[in-house]
């Protein structure tokens, strides 16, 4: 008999629910005698001890359905060695409800903070297996999360739907991107919705240098130009300020994101008229795309094989088109992000688009 926790922490985002039926299906159909606890709303779920046996029949229909049938959470890992407000220690909470349940395994669906706290507890002495989940892709050790394709694809399609508006009124326009403090997601969905800008948090712009780029492609007879702006993009001026220096600028800041920066410092260098658009978190919603819909099911499927074998202490994830097991403590703490000469910037920059530096 195997006894399985589950649960799904941190942001939500498509294929969630495929990942967990991926890992279900394999275990029941090895034979295996399987037992599934899913722990609910993330860590909270394991801290207070809010669960729920589950059956094969929970992940009956699952496979295109977004969000996560057990709910998610966010706690933050610098504050789980924290006693809550009631003076519980939720690390040795999280132990003993493990050990309560019997439980030979714990599979953690999330991303890096998910991932920061799955390694602490492998610390702890428990068997863990995670699978990364993030729109972000921004874990260190896999090419590839699942959650990002699905996101890829909305963002892309927002900005393929401002191409129109932009033409029709030879408007600038902003479509800004989620992505945290990595610039994948811009960057893919800025270059399959054919931007003209790009601007992600690895590569600091100069305002002078994108408005120079505006104003070329309007000697070249376009009379529209669109900006792929990731959330986290940051200025020359900005990154040479210290962490604190940056938080006070942020605070003090009337703009209620980086792409209204951008807008009306464009604006006022050519008093063109400038629009934001912020797609938000659509881009984490919807059914998951057939990509990661596979893909899902793929990391879920090798999860309940090294369940099987007794492997734990690893997280499942992508290199070179074949799934692999990456050790936990290889993954947590560390950010994978786009390097500023790799070669897909170098392209894209072969495609006349610019990234304000």
């Amino acid at each position: 008999m195997k006894r399985i926790g589950i649960l799904t922490s941190g942001g939500d985002c498509q294929a969630l629910n495929a990942a967990m039926r991926g890992v279900v299906k394999s275990l029941i159909n090895s034979g295996e005698d399987v037992e599934i606890y899913g722990f609910l709303e993330g860590y909270k779920g394991l801290i207070y001890g809010n669960y729920r046996m589950l059956t094969g029949a929970d992940f009956s229909g699952i496979l295109t359905k977004g969000g996560t049938i057990l709910g998610s959470s966010r706690t933050p890992f610098k504050q789980m060695r924290d006693p809550d407000e009631n003076g519980l220690d939720k690390v040795e909470a999280m132990k003993h409800n493990f050990y309560k349940l019997n439980l030979n395994c714990l599979v953690i669906l999330g991303g890096n903070g998910t991932h920061k706290t799955a390694n602490l507890l492998r610390e702890e002495g428990l068997n863990v297996i995670t699978l990364p989940k993030t729109i972000d892709n921004d874990l260190w050790g896999t090419d590839m999360t699942f959650g990002f394709q699905s996101a890829v694809d909305i963002a892309t399609q927002a900005i393929d739907c401002i191409h129109t508006t932009a033409a029709s009124h030879g408007r600038v326009f902003i479509v800004e991107v989620m992505g945290h403090k990595v610039g994948y997601l811009t960057l893919n969905a800025g270059m399959a919705g054919g931007a003209d800008i790009i601007l992600i948090p690895e590569i600091p712009y100069d305002i002078n240098k994108i408005v120079e780029a505006i104003k070329v492609r309007s000697k070249r007879g376009a009379g529209f130009t669109i900006l792929a702006v990731a959330e986290g993009a940051i200025s020359k001026e900005d990154a040479a300020l210290s962490k604190k220096e940056y938080k006070e600028k942020l605070k003090n800041s009337t703009y209620p994101s980086v792409s209204y920066e951008v807008a009306a410092r464009i604006q006022e260098k050519t008093g063109l008229d400038v629009r934001v658009t912020v797609p938000g978190h659509t881009q984490r919603g919807g059914s998951p795309c057939p990509y990661d819909r596979v893909f899902a099911s793929r990391l879920g499927s090798e999860a309940g094989k090294l369940i099987l074998e007794g492997e734990y202490g690893f997280m499942v994830g992508y290199r070179n088109r074949e799934i692999v097991k990456v050790p936990l403590e290889d993954v947590a703490g560390k950010l994978k992000m786009v390097a500023p000469d790799a070669s897909i910037v170098q392209e894209a920059k072969m495609l006349g688009i610019s990234f304000g530096d």
